[in-house]
């Protein structure tokens, strides 16, 4: 299986580091500093559970690189996508697979029209990891877990199943689901109450890990999603809120969301796919949003 990742940032970088660890052959585009770094030193990875190690990692830019992968993961930012559909139609072949790991809420499915040859599936990452510096990577807590699917059964090709093998056998955790919609979105239900919180009060997971209100708002804005996901018919297999609950309280204290630390730099960032949407969503569903509707009239909403 030749593996091909879309972006080396926190999540692309993670997954293509544990990859190449276990021996799978992995090649990952980056850019600027970050490329140069990787390439001379390897991916590094400081964690708070594994300690610090470098992972050789085969890494270029879009421009040189060259192959055929069987299997594209696609982990970059919302934003970023549209400029990189040229590239995936250059270099996939006819049997290439491509799993989306961005956030957001049928991510698969917007992507799925752009690309009509080949076949999109779902997916969705839970991690805390983030660039430290150029080729480093800083990992906050030990959960790192990826799924992905097809949203028809019609879609399921075999290969699939050798992803999943590949990715439990580099020690990333979750795998293939026939209930992907559902666990994207149930992924969705915590990022973004983590990021939307984050942004409100200008915290960390540390003051949603402890009695107050971040994180109570945190939990109003849980149950706001989950409220949308009733009504889209999707049910969930665990209770949202206590399940995030532990997901927030396994964090580092100091870990934060991509999106809280883009709009703290002043860089783009994907408050359209986490925030805004939500709202415009629970407009189109007549589902009661108040605590998103004030985040995102905080973050600048514009109807």
């Amino acid at each position: 299986m030749n593996y091909l990742v879309i972006g080396a940032g926190g999540t692309g970088g993670s997954i293509a580091a544990w990859l190449s660890a276990a021996g799978k052959k992995v090649d990952v585009i980056a850019r600027g500093a970050h490329l140069a770094a990787i390439r001379e030193n390897g991916l590094v990875v400081e964690t708070t559970h594994r300690g610090t190690f470098a992972v050789p990692v085969n890494a270029w830019d879009m421009e040189h690189y060259s192959g055929t992968p069987d299997v594209i993961f696609l982990c970059v930012k919302g934003y970023s996508v549209q400029e990189c559909i040229p590239f995936i139609r250059r270099v996939a072949g006819k049997e290439t697979v491509v799993i989306p790991i961005l956030n957001g809420i049928d991510v698969g499915g917007s992507i799925q029209p752009l690309l009509p040859e080949l076949l999109v599936t779902d997916g969705c990452i839970y991690i805390a990891s983030e660039i430290k510096a150029p080729g480093t990577l800083l990992m906050n807590g030990d959960v790192f877990r990826v799924f992905f699917g097809v949203r028809r059964a019609e879609e399921y090709r075999p290969v699939l199943e050798q992803v999943a093998r590949d990715l439990a056998e580099s020690g990333i955790e979750g795998g293939l689901t026939d209930r992907i919609r559902r666990d994207a979105l149930q992924k969705f239900s915590f990022v973004s109450p983590m990021a939307a919180c984050g942004l409100y009060y200008d915290v960390r997971a540390e003051q949603m890990q402890q009695p107050g209100a971040p994180r109570d708002a945190f939990v109003a804005l849980v149950r706001e999603v989950q409220a949308l996901a009733a009504a889209m018919d999707i049910t969930f297999a665990v209770d949202l809120v206590e399940n995030n609950l532990q997901i927030m309280d396994g964090l580092a204290p100091g870990a934060s969301t991509s999106l809280k630390r883009d709009v703290d730099a002043g860089r783009p960032s994907e408050l359209d796919t986490l925030i805004f949407r939500v709202v415009r969503l629970g407009r189109e569903l007549g589902v009661e949003t108040p605590w998103y509707a004030r985040v995102a009239e905080k973050m600048g909403f514009a109807e």
